[in-house]
């Protein structure tokens, strides 16, 4: 399994609480429908960061396909032009 954590910071005019509604909502529902998919959650940061991202993939070829897949692309152009910066980490277990 692989974990998969990116925190993000949004542009200085955005309104990061429903920013952060509005990307749980077209990420969030992507469980069950990408392969290899296992968890998703979008949530507020408190610690510098506007908001996190934290989600599980059976395997790393899993996380790849998962970035390209065209329902993950979709949801991106609901909200990537919100964001400023990104830092991801990810890690087997």
């Amino acid at each position: 399994m692989v974990k998969h954590i990116v925190l993000y910071t949004f542009k200085a005019d955005v309104n990061k609480d429903e920013a952060v509604k509005l990307i749980a909502s077209v990420l969030e529902p992507l469980v069950g429908q990408i392969p290899g998919l296992l968890h998703l959650e979008v949530r507020r940061a408190y610690n510098g960061m506007d908001y996190a991202l934290y989600s599980e993939f059976e395997s790393r070829e899993a996380l790849d396909a998962y970035a390209v897949h065209p329902l993950h692309q979709e949801a991106k152009t609901h909200f990537f032009h919100l964001l400023d910066s990104r830092v991801a980490a990810d890690y087997d277990v």
